[in-house]
């Protein structure tokens, strides 16, 4: 493939400006970040600290091998939200294990004792979700008093999935180790209780349906913890345990071990010098635009992430506001599907052939989604805008290969569908910190509302209160602005974590490491496209 030529000037007074205004954006990132290592109060890191227990992310440390990255998953679900702690009371992500990919998720026992509230049971039930479709094995390093009982009405039905998805994985082969370094009670204790591996660590894992206080009062028996579900009970003599490890390290060292002679569904790679990107992953914070109204060229960014900057363009002259093409990530194949302004007939005819080719050649897809919607106007309904749109939604639809989604502008409208929002499924999503998300901007949202709110006055035949108005959208504006923007959406789970433009194709490696895990199947069916 050709080498990219750039156009960028880093030394252009507009690359400066963007770029000192995408490094705010950046530290601001970093500042948000910090809520999500919040592992309890000091009191109850220090007690955690003197009885020999680890912290989460100690524990997590500690399992991964020792040059593993760690793509943490949905660090800021919750933001914003009256839930425990941001990122709710577990810390997941994707590393290595023994070698092996794997899914690792830790509770956080020192945040109400890892009890698992509404936000932790969305996030699980996001993880569960990725664990299946890439087929990762899990790793849960578990200490939970269970459901948090004031959330019961919210995570009740719900939380039945989890245990659902260790069954079904379990059935595809795909294995699930809990190590259990404490109380895991209740609704808690199905989680080892249902895994294919289940490790306790002496003396510290109490694992049981109903503690002591409970016991007595439901049947009046006097048991003390240790007796009723500690780690030598469940390996002597319930089974539920099927290794006693004598503190956390070991307990870790078996689940190490464990995973060594797991079979692996990761597929081999031929061996070849995977070439870094010629053009410094630093200059994408001058090439993307911290004010989505500024375009930008997505060819620019794309160069910066793929192997060599190589990119063998698809109908570079045709539907150019959209940009299609193929090339690689560490070593993987991948169609790229980029937007380089509003989406008209064209462009949208060019992403329906694109997802078609890459489907027949079973090549992953990867969204670069900064959409302001699908172009309106007489004219362009005329030509079929709607049904053009609707085809290009139905190709994403019904695209059976993994795709890979990450916002790094505007994600408006149906342009949202069409460019693989979190609807349609991808298997990784990601937001820029600059990104918005929402049906449109919120200027075009509160000017909308005027107009029909002047036309119901005139209809009324009322005058239309000028300061009335202008507060109402001016508070329309702030709102929208509000629920449009990045952390928003990531606290809600719309996408899988806000991540730093720089870092952009580490993440992809690794999620292409990840979807590599199972077998790429294109199709040659979709609905019935509308001509």
């Amino acid at each position: 493939m050709p080498a990219f030529k750039t156009k960028i000037n880093p030394q252009s007074e507009s690359f400066k400006s963007n770029y000192l205004l995408m490094k705010e954006k950046v530290a601001e990132l970093q500042q948000i970040m910090q809520k999500s290592l919040f592992e309890g109060d000091e009191k109850y890191l220090d007690r955690n600290k003197k009885i020999g227990k680890l912290t989460a992310r100690e524990r997590i440390e500690l399992l991964l091998d020792p040059d593993s990255p760690f793509l943490e998953l949905l660090p800021l679900a919750g933001l914003g939200g009256d839930g425990f702690a941001v990122g709710g009371t577990i810390v997941a992500g994707i590393g290595l294990v023994s070698n092996r990919l794997c899914i690792v998720t830790a509770n956080i026992g020192t945040i109400k004792g890892g009890s698992i509230d509404y936000t932790t049971l969305q996030k699980n039930l996001r993880i569960s979700e990725i664990a299946l479709e890439n087929r990762l094995p899990v790793i849960n390093l578990v200490e939970s008093a269970g459901a948090n009982l004031p959330d019961q009405a919210k995570i009740f039905n719900y939380g039945g999935i989890v245990f659902r998805e260790i069954t079904r994985r379990s059935k595809n082969g795909i294995p699930t180790i809990s190590i259990v370094f404490g109380n895991s009670t209740a609704g808690g204790a199905y989680v080892p209780g249902m895994s294919d591996y289940v490790i306790m660590v002496k003396n510290q894992a109490k694992v049981f349906l109903a503690g002591p206080p409970l016991v007595k009062m439901a049947t009046n028996e006097v048991v003390d913890d240790e007796a009723l579900g500690g780690a030598d009970m469940h390996g002597r003599v319930s089974g539920v345990s099927d290794y006693i490890a004598n503190d956390e390290p070991d307990g870790i060292r078996i689940a190490r071990e464990i995973m060594s002679f797991q079979r692996t569904f990761e597929k081999e790679k031929i061996k070849q010098n995977i070439l870094e990107p010629v053009f410094n992953s630093e200059e994408i914070l001058g090439i993307v635009s911290a004010d989505i109204r500024i375009t930008f060229d997505s060819r620019e960014l794309i160069a910066r992430i793929v192997d060599g900057s190589e990119f063998s363009e698809f109908k570079p002259d045709y539907g150019n506001t959209l940009v299609t093409g193929f090339a690689t990530i560490n070593g993987h194949n991948i169609g790229i599907i980029a937007n380089n302004g509003v989406l008209f007939s064209e462009a949208a005819n060019k992403g329906t052939q694109f997802i078609q080719l890459c489907n027949q050649n079973n090549t992953p897809l990867l969204f670069l989604q900064n959409i302001t919607g699908f172009m309106v106007g007489k004219k362009y309904e005329e030509e079929g805008i709607i049904k053009h749109g609707a085809n290009m939604i139905n190709a994403v639809s019904n695209s059976t290969v993994p795709a890979i989604t990450i916002i790094i502008g505007a994600s408006y409208g149906a342009g949202n569908y069409a460019m693989c929002g979190r609807a349609y499924k991808p298997r990784f999503l990601f937001s820029y910190p600059n990104s918005k998300i929402a049906v449109m901007g919120s200027e075009q949202l509160a000017g909308v509302m005027e107009i029909i709110q002047r036309e119901a006055a005139q209809k009324s035949g009322v005058a239309y209160d000028e300061e009335k108005g202008a507060f109402v959208k001016q508070k329309i504006t702030s709102e929208a602005e509000k629920q449009s923007s990045a952390y928003f959406a990531t606290g809600q789970l719309w996408d899988d974590g806000v991540i730093d433009p720089r870092e952009t194709r580490n993440y992809l490696k690794l999620c292409m490491e990840a979807i590599h895990t199972t077998d790429i199947k294109g199709t040659d069916g979709y609905g019935v496209f509308r001509m």
